[in-house]
């Protein structure tokens, strides 16, 4: 299993999705958010980076691989999979790493979903610097919880114009928000769909 697609071939517009650091892209969320963005007008295509396809062939976890390793995954994809409209979006690292390569690959929109804006509890290790002056298109889907950058987090921080932030109601890092909050992950994970699906067709 090297790629998933959901979605026809005939799509006005293609959505290029990575995965997180620890999980692969049959995860549960990543298989939510690309079942319920894909339809006759936007195809979705996972990928996986080389340590997770390292992991899948013989079992064995390991730490992602180093940034340059990422980044050139990122530009093969888009490279094999280049299409007229092209979206680049990806979970946590998978979003993070896509953002750096934006600007480079010059796709229709970028969508980031949890971005590690810092690590738990380390907000002294800011890694957002560059998306103050992005200049591709890109919706940020946060959770309001996320330990890696929450709603109170994030308004301290310095985002372009271009940038549009959208709050996955009471979500942690995974988008999953307490049984208190009323509402259930698989909700979040269908608004968040239907948010990215008006971000694709409105670029």
């Amino acid at each position: 299993m090297t790629i998933l697609t959901d979605g026809p071939d005939t799509a006005a517009s293609r959505v290029l999705l990575a995965h997180g650091a620890g999980a692969g892209m049959d995860h549960p969320v990543m298989q939510a958010l690309a079942t319920g963005l894909a339809c006759e007008h936007i195809q979705v295509i996972r990928f996986e980076f080389p340590y997770m396809q390292k992991t899948r062939s013989d079992g064995r976890k390991r730490p992602p691989d180093r940034e340059p390793v990422l980044l050139d995954c990122w530009r093969r994809q888009a490279a094999d999979f280049a299409h007229p409209r092209l979206f680049l979006a990806g979970k946590s690292m998978g979003g993070r790493m896509a953002s750096l390569v934006a600007d480079e690959l010059s796709p229709r929109g970028l969508m980031l979903l949890g971005f590690p804006f810092h690590p738990p509890g380390k907000p002294e290790r800011f890694r957002g610097q560059h998306l103050a002056s992005i200049a591709t298109p890109t919706l940020l889907l946060q959770g309001e919880r996320d330990s890696f950058g929450d709603r109170q987090s994030l308004a301290g921080y310095d985002l372009a114009d271009g940038v549009e932030t959208c709050w996955v109601r009471d979500g942690d890092h995974g988008f999953k928000p307490r049984k208190a909050a009323g509402i259930s992950l698989e909700q979040n994970l269908a608004r968040m769909a239907d948010t990215m699906r008006r971000f694709v067709l409105a670029h």
